[in-house]
């Protein structure tokens, strides 16, 4: 049985010693041995965040995460300003109304990155914005918003400035502190490399001001609970954690520590680099401007003549390779190549090699072996 080959903007690949580190029997989650654990998984998730405060982990998907950052700061008739270019802007936006806030919106085309003047522009006109939330990395459409051009404005406002890093931490540039980020959040399954269901949040002092000043909309989220067990000795979490979770959590960030955060982001920077480069000799086109695309996915065009089915069927039923496929209504008119995590040069001459295949078999004109040099190139010693 072949295995198929996950390049899709997460779940990412997970390394073996990760899953076996979640075999481990389970432990009591109120003991000292699970607080030691939870310790040294924290302290490691606040230095991916290059942050000095506190981190909290959430048996939940990054939406949970999303969801915790709005449900204690947000009281009835809140104004939240929500950057939206794509699927996940669309979200933070959905989830302050859930929680009884009033969303307004700074609408960006898809495949585009937000001006940051936009932004201060906006909160020049409307003082009552309570918070702005950006998502670093937008899946949907391969674009990077530039959050610390933007950091540098929210600097002169009250605003809290809250990021979504769900696709973008470990593989991409992100400095919490650096860029006066005030909630943070992430998901394990992406750059991280660490299997689904696991979230990350971190908040500045004067986030946890208005956290302390209000009622949260949330039982299970609840940051002042998360706050509370986490300072406890031994520290816990305030409800029963998935412990497997937590011991591949713990790998996987001492994986990321090992390699080193900065190569770390330098190898999905290499690896975005070479993935457009192989697109352009295959006479593809990117979705996204090259100058906003993002570092962990690449979104491309399907060309005219052929359907996603069959593109993305082909890669997937014949040669094992599994790529994703256009959101809302870019669904069927792109697909998506994830490049995150603990993917290297190989997994992108397979990816390429296979696109080659595919495209000729589908009747394209293909100089079989274009793409797969192009990504040989930017991995060559003279070209790093």
């Amino acid at each position: 049985m072949n295995e198929t080959l996950l390049m899709i903007p997460g779940p990412t690949r997970v390394a073996p010693r990760v899953l076996k580190a979640m075999s481990e029997n389970i432990v009591n989650h109120r003991s000292a041995l699970f607080g030691k654990i939870l310790t040294e998984t924290t302290q490691m998730m606040s230095d991916v965040f290059r942050t000095s405060n506190k981190s909290y982990l959430i048996t939940g998907s990054g939406t949970a995460a999303m969801e915790a950052a709005m449900a204690n700061i947000i009281q009835p008739g809140d104004k939240i300003l929500s950057v939206v270019g794509g699927k996940f802007g669309q979200r933070f936006m959905q989830i302050v109304d859930a929680f009884g806030g009033e969303p307004e919106s700074i609408e960006v085309e898809w495949g585009e990155a937000v001006n940051p003047q936009e932004i201060k522009n906006y909160l020049d006109n409307n003082p009552d914005i309570k918070a702005v939330t950006v998502v670093h990395n937008e899946t949907s459409t391969g674009v990077a918003n530039p959050i610390k051009e933007i950091g540098k404005i929210m600097q002169d406002y009250d605003a809290l400035y809250v990021v979504d890093t769900v696709s973008s931490l470990g593989g991409d540039e992100v400095d919490v502190d650096g860029y006066g980020i005030d909630i943070c959040v992430t998901g394990s399954q992406k750059c991280l490399a660490a299997p689904p269901g696991m979230a990350a949040i971190t908040l500045s002092d004067d986030a946890w001001e208005i956290v302390d000043q209000i009622e949260p909309q949330s039982y299970y989220l609840n940051l002042k609970k998360y706050r509370k067990s986490g300072n406890a000795e031994p520290p816990e979490t305030p409800y029963t954690p998935s412990v497997s979770l937590m011991y591949a959590m713990h790998e996987a960030l001492n994986v990321i520590m090992e390699e080193g955060l900065n190569q770390r982001v330098k190898r999905h920077q290499l690896a975005a680099k070479a993935t457009r480069n192989a697109i352009k000799a295959l006479n593809l086109e990117l979705f996204p401007k090259e100058e906003v695309s993002s570092t962990t996915v690449t979104a491309i065009n399907i060309p005219e003549g052929v359907t996603d089915a069959e593109l993305r069927g082909t890669m997937r039923n014949k040669y094992h390779v599994e790529l994703a496929g256009g959101q809302d209504h870019l669904k069927g008119n792109v697909f998506r190549i994830g490049h995150m995590g603990n993917i290297t040069h190989r997994e992108l001459i397979t990816t390429i090699s296979a696109l080659e295949m595919t495209l000729r078999e589908l009747g394209f004109e293909i100089e079989m072996g274009e793409g797969v040099a192009s990504v040989a190139d930017v991995y060559l010693p003279e070209n790093l």
